[in-house]
């Protein structure tokens, strides 16, 4: 086949390729064009999934008659105009190919009137072919409204999927939109029913985040605001035990820009690694504002990615004050646990609820473990309160001023163990104690083998190991944490964890690994009888630790019962 010219019609469809994938994505054009013209309303509705029909109207300054032709070519736009412009853009749009992208593949009606106009202008295209302008009656604003989505592309409307799919992308792609200017009333409506309604807000704040995430979720999540220079991270981030099973809570902002950009992703993730149990991902809306030099929004058509020209910068400080935020998530005053107990009271059979005469809690076990405590100050402002018992020899159970509170011990100890090993490494080196005689382990070949292969972090952790021979290890120096009796039980445990390729927790740093790993090795065990005062003391040490409201695996490490839900439990003053 020669070499030859494509032709118009074609090179638009081309384009559209790269630029309209779904219904959403021509949602998504039109409503940044709305936002970009300063538009306080936007209203969007749509039929059949899109696929049918999308009209989006908005009360922003409008287009002139006589450009109005020009907003259907190719690479025309206001908003940009030199190079230099497209080095710091400003705007969700530039790129001059949204709408003759859409008019190429549907059949577009694009109505206009600017403030002070006596009426509007409408102009028609069908699969490329415009017609000429004509009066038509519009309030000051824009409508543009898209019918039969790839009607004359047939192979391209083979790919879409069924009406209530398309739909969920809209739905998706409006709550985007509207996590990204708190100030614009923006709503979506499908036939007759009303998807979503935010109303404008003078400045961010939690009406939105109900009206998107759901009306439970902000009390869920934790305020951000930091700034360094020119950047600025705000927003909110979710607790980690309010996890979910997907990442469809995640949402980035970039100088008012919705994207989906692996090193923010990479840095939240980070952020989460020693709080979120695996598999699990955050909750977060996320805004990050930089001078428009820095960041390059013209790396894709559909601009969701963007390139940073200080990435390794924005990344640190992404992930530091994400850290920074995650690290108050320790035990305060009338907090209400790191696990929820209103299920117990509040749920059914099948949600764990407590009941009477329920086989939740042995009720002989927990009589034979609770002794009388041997102080208790209810005025002393402690979370955790005192204790008062040992269940099962896995729980610890205490008393506050207005609560029951319930420990997991091994998991609280943990993350006590864990951040107190992070912070002395980061100090000045664990401390380590020397041995009188070195202990031998025995060890299986290639056990020993992978072992000395990670020689330098087992010394960094605080441990002296050398070889003798091929199957024996001699140990003579371990972290001041350990006793010498546990010592070579602890290493034989850590060793089988460490071969593994799926370790027990998961946290990225090979470094951080380790010290999980000889943290939860070293950790309290289940069925070690503890005495009040040093329940108590792992009480005080949770208070005072950082991110101790998880162990490192991402478990909760406590939750409360209050009086008021013991009292409903039991059905008092009814």
């Amino acid at each position: 086949m020669p070499i030859r010219l494509l032709t118009g019609e074609l090179v638009d469809q081309i384009a559209a390729g790269e630029v309209i994938e779904r219904p959403a994505s021509v949602v998504k054009e039109l409503v940044e064009n709305s936002l970009d013209a300063g538009a306080h309303r936007i209203d969007i509705e749509v039929e059949r999934g899109g696929s049918g029909l999308i009209r989006v109207r908005d009360d922003g300054r409008g287009i002139e008659a006589s450009e109005l032709p020009l907003a259907l070519a190719r690479h025309a736009t206001s908003k940009i105009e030199r190079l230099e412009d497209l080095a710091a853009v400003r705007t969700l749009g530039f790129r001059g190919e949204a709408l003759p992208a859409i008019a190429s593949v549907a059949q577009l009606t694009l109505t206009s009137r600017p403030a002070g106009a006596d009426h509007a202008t409408q102009l028609r295209c069908a699969g490329g072919t415009v017609s000429a302008t004509r009066p038509a009656a519009h309030p000051p604003g824009t409508s543009v409204e898209v019918r039969e989505l790839f009607f004359n592309v047939p192979a391209r409307r083979k790919f879409l999927r069924s009406d209530g799919t398309e739909l969920g992308h809209v739905v998706r792609l409006s709550e985007r939109l509207a996590l990204s200017r708190h100030d614009v009333h923006l709503r979506l409506q499908h036939g007759q029913r009303l998807l979503l309604d935010a109303p404008a807000l003078t400045a961010p704040g939690e009406a939105r985040l109900r009206a998107v995430l759901g009306r439970d979720v902000p009390a869920t999540l934790l305020p951000v605001r930091a700034s360094a220079g020119d950047l600025t991270l705000s927003g909110w981030i979710g607790l980690p035990t309010h996890s979910r099973a997907q990442p469809d809570q995640q949402f980035w902002f970039v100088n008012g820009r919705s994207v989906r950009d692996r090193l923010l992703l990479s840095a939240a993730r980070l952020a989460y690694r020693d709080v979120l149990y695996h598999g699990r991902h955050a909750v977060y809306v996320l805004y990050l504002t930089l001078d428009p030099a820095r960041v390059d929004v013209n790396a894709h058509p559909a601009k969701q990615e963007v390139r940073f020209r200080d990435s390794r910068l924005v990344h640190d400080f992404v992930l530091h004050t994400l850290g920074r935020t995650l690290a108050a998530t320790r035990p305060v005053p009338a907090a209400p646990g790191a696990a929820s107990a209103a299920a117990w009271v509040a749920g059914d059979g099948s949600s764990g609820r407590l009941a009477l005469g329920s086989a939740a809690v042995d009720l002989a076990g927990l009589v034979g473990a609770v002794r009388e405590p041997e102080t208790f100050a209810p005025d002393v402002l402690q979370p955790l309160g005192t204790a008062i018992a040992q269940l099962h020899g896995a729980y610890i159970l205490a008393q506050s001023a207005d609560a029951l509170v319930l420990v997991d011990m091994h998991a609280a100890h943990e993350r006590v163990l864990y951040e107190r090993l992070k912070a002395e490494r980061a100090a000045h080196g664990i401390a380590a104690q020397q041995l009188l005689e070195p202990l031998v382990i025995e060890l299986k070949a290639h056990q020993l083998e992978a072992l000395l292969e990670q020689r330098a972090e087992w010394q960094r952790a605080g441990f002296a190991v050398e070889p003798l021979g091929h199957e024996r290890l001699a140990l003579r120096q371990v972290p001041a944490i350990l006793s010498a009796r546990e010592a070579s039980a602890i290493v034989r445990a850590m060793v089988a964890d460490l071969e593994l390729d799926a370790p027990l927790h998961h946290l990225e740093s090979a470094a951080d690994r380790f010290l999980g790993t000889l943290a939860c090795r070293s950790a309290i065990h289940v069925h070690r009888r503890l005495t009040l005062a040093e329940m108590d003391q792992l009480l005080r040490q949770m208070e005072a630790t950082e991110r101790a409201n998880q162990c490192n695996h991402g478990r909760p490490t406590w939750t409360r019962l209050t009086l008021q839900q013991l009292d409903q439990l039991f059905l008092r003053g009814r």
